[in-house]
């Protein structure tokens, strides 16, 4: 079953995920790949919120720029690790004064990494679902939560992987957006078992553009998600940087997507990891047949 929001694969709408830069010369990159994405129109551009909070005033200051300055909808992440309810409260109050709506609700990971067990502070959000109730409990938010197409590493079975994930949902996120993957029958089957299970909501497929394999590589094991073989082999010649490395990597994206498509996808959330450079083209190309079709 294909959730409504998937319906017509011709219609094509993307969203993009930035991260919070360190320095005045990253920023300067930042603002730069937001202003060549802007004319795509995406749904929304979210960014991320550092582990434990780490960003969370830079996190604070770019959603609101980008919110009063160029007007696209800015969705601010949120993660619970380490900190009091009355602490996520106040972030949720502070987003909500600087007139953001959307949140992206991360539960978050331990600082040893994915593989350690989920800690949660005594005083504080206990699960996914319970920061999506605490921030609902605060106003008419817009709620995005988090899927695994290859299943969290800290859940037994496929089983509780998606009864977390309707848990969240029931407690009023709007939609799921996946983490990275790169077999497309990861995503076919979370997508197939959490209808099974009652899940309305939209699963959003994360699109991961391999700028660098090298960093990729450790981006995925970091979070628990896998690396084919065929990418292995793709990418083992291929020097970072190079023509050859960016060539590799746009026929991969691209035939991810277009399978995606295939299969009734309609909305991707890209990880942009503050590049533009390998979606720009795709993402023209796309959104201008949906602007012909329309």
């Amino acid at each position: 079953m294909v959730p409504a929001e998937h319906d017509n694969a011709s219609l094509v709408h993307f969203s993009f995920e930035f991260f919070p830069p360190k320095t005045d010369e990253a920023e300067d990159r930042f603002w730069g790949t937001l202003h060549r994405l802007a004319p795509l129109r995406p749904k929304f551009v979210s960014v991320t919120y550092g582990a434990g909070g780490s960003t969370r005033e830079r996190t604070l200051r770019l959603v609101s720029k980008i919110t009063n300055e160029t007007g696209i909808t800015t969705a601010a992440h949120l993660t619970c690790v380490g900190a009091t309810r009355a602490e996520i409260d106040e972030v949720v109050r502070l987003y909500a004064e600087a007139g953001i709506s959307r949140i992206v609700a991360l539960r978050g990971d331990p600082p040893e990494g994915i593989g350690a067990p989920f800690m949660p502070h005594p005083n504080g959000y206990q699960s996914g679902a319970d920061l999506v109730a605490g921030i609902m409990a605060q106003g008419a938010f817009d709620v995005s939560v988090a899927a695994y197409p290859e299943k969290h590493p800290q859940s037994p079975d496929w089983g509780a992987e998606i009864d977390n994930l309707k848990r969240k949902i029931d407690a009023g996120a709007r939609r799921a957006i996946t983490q990275m993957f790169f077999e497309n029958a990861d995503f076919y089957r979370l997508r197939d078992l959490a209808a099974a299970a009652g899940v309305s909501a939209p699963i959003i497929p994360g699109i991961q553009p391999i700028h660098s394999f090298k960093q990729v590589s450790s981006f995925a094991a970091r979070c628990g998600a896998g690396i084919p073989d065929r990418l292995k082999q793709r990418f083992a010649d291929a020097e970072p940087g190079s023509d050859q490395h960016a060539e590799i990597a746009t026929e991969v994206l691209e035939a991810q997507v277009e399978d995606l498509r295939a299969h009734g996808v309609g909305d991707f959330h890209v990880f942009t990891l503050n590049r533009a450079n390998l979606i720009l083209p795709l993402a023209e190309r796309l959104t201008h047949l949906d602007t012909v079709g329309a």
